[in-house]
């Protein structure tokens, strides 16, 4: 189990690229932190999540 934005999720195992596809987030307009550091888009396949996990998913949204 691992905490994505507060709430325990249990997604151990999967890369961060298959968690945000199971998602409604949109990868162009999103930045995501795992144990206080932030992971370049270009890591998202790379990057297994895992118990423990601390995960933030921060949302750009545009408005005037």
């Amino acid at each position: 189990m691992l905490k994505i934005n507060g709430k325990d999720v249990d997604a151990a195992g999967k890369t961060l690229s298959e968690y945000l596809a199971d998602t409604d987030y949109e990868p162009s307009r999103i930045a995501v932190e795992i144990n206080e550091e932030i992971v370049p888009k270009s890591q998202y396949d790379k990057i297994i999540l895992a118990d423990g996990d601390v995960v933030e998913v921060v949302s750009f949204v545009g408005g005037g």
